[in-house]
């Protein structure tokens, strides 16, 4: 399309937006709106604050909006009147109320789909919730800790070990996405799964977009056709797993695809569509893909400068090795042993949320210290607020996995890194158990120093680190 021709439907889609929103933001509601300003149409404060999580001074950022403005503030984020809350009160209105209903960017809508259990709310994403959480109880994680333990294996055997140098953050995405296929979509090694590598590679680029419109060569057409290449593979693996469930070929606890297929209501009804299953699979992948990558990434990273934390670990998983004959397999009664590593694992998640906030949309007017919240405005809250805070968290830059030996010391909604509340992330039992099995290994059979002199990162929308964290490998010697 020539160029100027983009230019000009760019101008009259602007001009069309600017009248909507100057429309909408029309008082139509009485009380004190939050402090702060809207800044200018569609954009607003969306800029600002993608520069500064990719300039990695996002809680500096947040912070001068608490200083300006209190705990409480209005802005526009991605096309939309935004209410800014900070503070462990504040989360709590936030994942507690049943005025608010989560909400994603429309970036994130159009590229993962509207009937995933982020943006359902009610009788629907009880459902939706419900269904998952039956691939995700502990009985069930019992049968994958196995499963996970002979990828990791495998992983380390074919990526890390013979090597002198590796780069981290894209070998533990690739870790973490085989884990994810074999468990969501029983997926062994071969065409379908290089398929929705290449898809999911790209599929979280345009998610944060600025304005949301399905350009050519823009970050967000990028996503939309990665996404739409996944859901494709989806819906042929549905068809494949339903056939396999009619011959007895797969049972209901194969895999989340065989689960979601074989659940049904009390009228012997599907409880979920094929549809439902499709979005609610992309957003599984991505949750369970993301956190557990990075959450892993910025532990070796912190471990390569960390001797008493890393020589902890190593004794920790050394004595439960010393119990386990050569080769056997990691099993749930070993994990409940990892106390330290986990609490390691929870101090890097405060340090370093994998997600930096996330939305909430008022179905209603509703008040906040004083404030009202007009219907219709989305909510923005940051981990970084409370993880941050001094007064919550003592000496907040400093990596202290003592932290988390009492947890009642903080007080209730300020560690957020999975969420709260009725829409508490229900993934996070896996990515435990991901997380404790690869550092099992990973502490036991390597030594690593960082090859970057300076350690800072970014993000974009996720946190990723200098040149995806290059790292020197010393091989220990042989471990089973």
């Amino acid at each position: 399309m020539d160029l100027s021709l983009v230019l000009a439907l760019v101008a009259v889609a602007l001009s069309v937006l600017f009248l909507l929103v100057t429309r909408a933001r029309k008082p139509r509601h009485r009380g004190k709106l939050p402090p702060g300003s809207l800044g200018l149409p569609v954009i607003g404060q969306s800029l600002g604050l993608l520069r500064a999580m990719r300039a990695n001074t996002s809680e500096q950022w947040i912070q001068d909006r608490v200083d300006r403005y209190g705990p409480v503030s209005k802005l526009s984020l991605f096309g939309t009147p935004t209410v800014l809350l900070t503070g462990p009160a504040a989360n709590k209105f936030l994942f507690f109320n049943a005025a608010l209903a989560s909400q994603q960017p429309r970036t994130v809508q159009r590229i993962v789909g509207e009937r995933n259990i982020l943006e359902l709310m009610g009788a629907d994403h009880k459902r939706i919730r419900g269904a998952l959480l039956e691939f995700l109880k502990p009985d069930m994680l019992r049968l994958y800790v196995g499963k996970i333990d002979g990828e990791v294996r495998r992983h380390l055997d074919e990526n890390w070990a013979g090597s002198r140098t590796v780069t981290v953050m894209p070998l533990m995405k690739k870790l973490t996405f085989d884990i994810i296929s074999l468990l969501l979509f029983g997926l062994e090694r071969g065409t379908v799964r290089d398929a929705l590598a290449g898809d999911f590679k790209h599929i979280m680029d345009g998610t944060w977009a600025v304005v949301p419109w399905d350009l050519p060569l823009t970050a967000f057409r990028r996503s939309l056709k990665a996404s739409a290449s996944a859901r494709r593979v989806i819906a042929g693996i549905i068809r494949e797993t339903k056939a396999k469930l009619e011959r007895g070929e797969a049972s209901r606890s194969s895999d989340l695809i065989a689960c979601l297929l074989s659940l049904t209501d009390d009228s012997g009804a599907r409880l979920l569509s094929d549809k439902e299953i499709v979005d609610n699979a992309v957003v599984s992948f991505i949750a369970g893909h993301d956190t557990s990558s990075i959450l892993l990434t910025f532990l070796i990273r912190q471990l390569a400068n960390d001797p008493d934390t890393l020589t902890a670990m190593v004794h920790e998983h050394e004595e439960i090795a010393k119990s386990k004959g050569d080769g056997e397999a990691l099993t749930w009664e070993d994990l409940a042993k990892m106390k330290f590593t986990w609490r390691a694992g929870q101090e890097m998640l405060r340090l370093v949320p994998p997600v930096f906030g996330t939305f909430r949309r008022a179905t209603q007017d509703i008040e906040f210290e004083g404030y009202v919240i007009p219907k219709g405005w989305q909510l923005l809250w940051t981990a970084a607020a409370t993880h941050m805070d001094g007064s919550i968290f003592p000496e907040p830059d400093k990596f202290n996995p003592s932290r988390f030996e009492n947890q009642s010391v903080a007080p209730p909604c300020s560690f957020v890194a999975f969420g709260a509340g009725p829409r508490i992330c229900i993934g996070m039992e896996f990515t435990r158990i991901e997380t404790l099995v690869a550092l099992h290994y990973l502490v036991r059979r390597f030594r690593w120093k960082l090859c970057c002199k300076e350690n800072t990162f970014v993000r974009d929308p996720a946190p990723s680190p200098l040149h995806g964290l290059p790292i020197e490998l010393e091989h220990k010697a042989a471990s089973p």
